[in-house]
């Protein structure tokens, strides 16, 4: 914690895309009276590890990460595990969302997921996201999951969001909750309607409540 009224975070990403989501999600968000101030590892000020996602579920891997990294920095930390789950595939790509094609990045995970589905009927699909908050790296971790249901598109529409959006296709449940009937990908919403339903704004959404039922 800083003199300042700020208490530090950490989140566990080199995603700037994902940092400024989260960053927008708990805006105004205040822990022990301290409003939260999140930065990225690129913005921790010391060499962080690679932590080995190994886990085989997103709140192992999220608990790994936020744990390395709090023991690393001495500051509160916050990390994630999301990943999509397609029902015609047993769930993959799941936890293993980020490598799908190895190490080539999103563009090419979501090229090869097109390609694996490309014949397939079935395309229900969900994005899940697990989130764990530490206050302090001895802290009890606060852990919070949700999911947004859709399905994958069979070409990539939109310009918005990252990683796999502009292939999932919202389901109309979904978007029933914003007032729209239009079909849509996650890349094709603002970024406000992403925040209401998708599953990283959703589990910070109860992050938030977590937070503050313990005040």
């Amino acid at each position: 914690m800083s003199a300042d009224g700020l208490m530090r975070v950490v989140v566990a990403t080199k995603n700037r895309g994902k940092l400024t989501e989260l960053r927008a999600l708990l805006d105004g968000v205040r822990v022990g009276g301290r409003l939260l101030e999140l930065v990225g590892i690129d913005q921790a000020g010391v060499d962080l590890p690679d932590v080995e996602e190994t886990g085989t579920t997103y709140v192992a891997n999220a608990l790994l990460k936020a744990r390395a990294i709090a023991a690393k920095t001495g500051l509160a930390t916050l990390a994630d595990d999301s990943g999509l789950e397609v029902d015609a595939l047993d769930g993959a790509p799941g936890v293993h969302s980020a490598r799908y094609a190895g190490d080539a990045g999103p563009s090419a995970n979501t090229h090869k997921l097109l390609h694996v589905m490309e014949r397939l009927e079935e395309r229900s699909a969900r994005f899940r996201c697990a989130i764990v908050f530490l206050a302090s790296p001895t802290a009890e971790p606060c852990i919070v999951e949700a999911v947004c249901e859709g399905a994958i598109a069979h070409i990539a529409r939109g310009a918005g969001g990252f990683g796999y959006d502009p292939i999932f296709q919202v389901a109309r449940e979904e978007l029933a909750l914003l007032g729209r009937t239009d079909a849509r990908t996650m890349s094709e919403l603002s970024e406000d309607e992403k925040n209401v339903i998708s599953h990283r704004g959703r589990a910070v959404r109860a992050l938030r409540a977590a937070l503050d039922a313990e005040v």
